[in-house]
């Protein structure tokens, strides 16, 4: 009965499925955890199951070929029991004779009775084999899944931690992107351009200024002349410049017909 549970048991946990197990799990680390510490507990005492049952069958083993080997040597000793017998009866010593028939008769009794020893022993050792074969099967099962766990558990826990720098990258870019400062760049760039457009403006105004002085000065300088070519041509002194009536201002009133009357 123990031998058949512990059998049960690792034909159980050897065609357990990890995945599924794995699917079902909320932690699947921790429960892998859970599952490396059980397998090998369970390997530990599978493994110690094990070899008291090959212990078991050695013991069986052992009684089977001494039983074999007694039935030998009682055939044997009948046999040499036997011969002596048929000596002592050609001699014509019946009663030596028949006290080695007698032993003859007795070894063979002991023959018989180790080689059904030997031969009900049989059975046992065969069913013994095969449940010894059966636990060496289902431990080493038990051994591939617990590797396969392990490597399973390692893989879990190296993917783990890569998604959990791949996740603290992605907040960092995240947090770059909320507090990025190429748009601080950005509004800096705009308030000098801002800046370099008003510095623009004001020159323009500047330059405008400027002009109309210039202007408003030649305008003046043109009036003086004119003024002194009036007064001389009162005087009666130089006469006037050639192109003089062009340098006229735009705003006089004279009209051409005017000049028609003189």
């Amino acid at each position: 009965m123990v031998k058949q549970s512990i059998f049960g048991r690792i034909a159980q946990l050897a065609k357990a499925n990890i995945n599924s197990l794995l699917d079902n799990a909320e932690d699947p680390q921790k429960m892998l955890d859970q599952m490396v510490r059980d397998y090998t507990n369970n390997i530990a005492e599978a493994e110690s199951a094990v070899a008291q049952t090959i212990g078991n069958l050695r013991m069986l083993e052992d009684d089977y070929n001494e039983d074999v080997k007694n039935a030998r040597d009682w055939g044997n000793k009948a046999l040499a029991a036997s011969r002596k017998a048929d000596e002592y009866r050609a001699s014509g010593n019946v009663s030596d004779a028949e006290k080695f028939d007698n032993l003859a008769k007795v070894a063979l009794q002991r023959q018989m009775s180790a080689e059904n020893e030997a031969k009900g022993a049989e059975p046992a050792i065969a069913s013994q084999r095969e449940v010894v074969d059966k636990l060496k099967t289902g431990l080493d099962q038990m051994k591939g899944k617990l590797n396969q766990l392990t490597s399973k558990r390692n893989e879990l826990v190296a993917r783990s931690k890569t998604a959990a720098a791949q996740s603290q990258v992605h907040d960092a870019i995240k947090s770059i992107d909320i507090m990025d400062p190429t748009s601080e760049v950005g509004r800096f760039e705009e308030k000098i351009r801002r800046e370099e457009a008003r510095v623009r403006g004001q020159q323009e105004l500047t330059e405008s200024s400027l002009d109309a002085q210039f202007n408003q000065l030649e305008d003046l300088g043109e009036q003086t002349e004119i003024e002194a070519r009036l007064a001389a041509l009162k005087s009666g002194g130089a006469k006037p410049a050639l192109g003089a009536a062009s340098a006229a201002p735009s705003e006089s009133t004279v009209e051409e017909a005017d000049f028609d009357k003189l």
